[in-house]
């Protein structure tokens, strides 16, 4: 697990990243799922069909039920933490409906439970609210033997339009079908750059296998999931006025991603299940200037995914040869320094223009660096490099470093999972 530094508190949410990066009406947006439905439809973002809306009780006769043939979900369009919807898996019969849990229940109950919503006993100010039944997704045929009935979903962090931490959330027989780790949901954590999954959290504890099918969880590949992370990024490149925020999407085997709904508080269990701290990961990206949308990604991927671990017994000199994937796609061998003293990689600004990686594409940031020679702006790039048999995708900064032996130095957080040898 991350250390505790690294860890983002309640407090620390609410303070350093919600009341400063995140206004009214952004949070208006995102606190209405009927208000973000109508955000989305706008920049042509896929979200689940609506099929109805309720917003006083006399609107409830005047609705066509006998329209709702097939499976669907009512919501309260103010609620929280999945309080007050309603998972309808088919009509029975003509005035009869079974739930995802498979209890049956009448059409008077779902116009009363309806008339709940209006009155406000879901809403996440206690107001009185508005209702709405809109398609429920099918479950994505890749999910069907690791979740119970319910539609599973995904939910991406994304903060100054760079997506953070992403988890992956399952349905359980104790969720009664809905994805809501609060109910009894599992979390499980995926790697930004792969999409993969790696660790599970069920009631707050670490599980390695779904309980009661013995699968594991380690190694799910989400589908879409360049789209997933683009998606995200282009939401909150529209919505200015919520720099930090969540959104969950489903999956559709044809449509691909859909998006539920936008957080504006999203949750910290999403820690937990990938067994690391939001806190630094947002402070890491703060102030960093994302002009392009598949540039979030690259930054997102570059700074958060997993990197692969060498074999215990690898070793890595002082002095290696690695090779560098330069632009025009081919591998260049070049010598380099492993140095333990400087945390990033970094690469002489006259060999990283010959390599051609100095072109806008592949610049993510610029970083402010001084030292005893002085002050100057060091770009930060993508970097694909093979050191000790291991490809390793990270990021480096560019600095001049003609008058020295060697033209790259490995920092340390390219080192995990070798041995160094002095």
């Amino acid at each position: 697990m991350a250390n505790s530094s690294s860890i983002l508190g309640l407090n620390s949410r609410n303070h350093l990243f919600q009341s400063r990066f995140n206004r009214r009406t952004g949070k208006e947006i995102a606190d209405s799922k009927l208000a973000t439905k109508k955000f989305l439809d706008k920049y042509k973002i896929l979200t689940p069909v609506l099929y109805g809306v309720f917003y006083q009780p006399s609107d409830v006769p005047k609705f066509n039920w006998g329209s709702l043939t097939e499976n669907f979900v009512i919501k309260p369009a103010e609620g929280y933490g999945g309080g007050g919807i309603v998972i309808i898996k088919k009509r029975v019969s003509g005035d009869e409906f079974m739930t995802m849990d498979r209890k049956i229940i009448g059409l008077d109950d779902l116009k009363l439970h309806v008339l709940d919503i209006l009155e406000g006993h879901y809403s996440i100010h206690g107001l009185a609210g508005t209702a709405f039944i809109e398609e429920r997704i099918m479950i994505h045929p890749l999910f069907r033997r690791f979740t119970y009935q319910g539609t599973p979903d995904v939910r991406v962090i994304v903060f100054n339009k760079i997506p953070v931490m992403a988890m992956l959330r399952l349905p359980t027989a104790e969720s009664a079908g809905k994805a809501n780790l609060h109910q009894g949901a599992i979390g499980v954590g995926v790697d930004i750059a792969s999409g993969k999954t790696t660790y599970g959290v069920w009631n707050d504890q670490l599980i390695k296998l779904i309980p009661g099918k013995n699968l594991r969880i380690a190694g799910l590949a989400i589908p879409f999931w360049d789209q997933i992370l683009l998606t995200s990024i282009k939401i909150q490149a529209k919505l200015v006025n919520l720099g930090y925020m969540a959104v969950d999407f489903v999956i559709d085997q044809v449509r691909g991603p859909m998006v539920l709904e936008l957080t504006a508080r999203p949750g910290l269990r999403i820690q937990i299940a990938n067994l690391a701290g939001l806190r630094r990961r947002l402070e890491r990206i703060e102030g960093v200037e994302v002009d392009e949308l598949d540039k979030g990604v690259r930054i997102a991927k570059d700074l958060f995914g997993l990197r692969p671990r060498g074999k215990k017994r690898d070793e890595l000199a002082v002095f290696e040869t690695v090779e560098v994937y330069a632009d025009n796609k081919k591998r260049v061998k070049i010598d380099a320094k492993v140095d333990t003293g400087a945390y990033r990689t970094s690469i002489d600004r006259n060999l990283a223009k010959k390599l051609g990686l100095l072109k806008k594409k592949n610049v993510l940031w610029t970083t402010h660096f001084e030292s005893a020679l002085g002050k100057e702006n060091r770009p930060i790039i993508g970097l694909t490099l093979w050191i000790g048999g291991q490809k390793i995708l990270t990021t480096a900064s560019v600095a001049s470093r003609g008058d020295l032996k060697t033209k790259i130095i490995i920092g340390r957080r390219d080192m995990k999972g070798f041995i160094i040898k002095p």
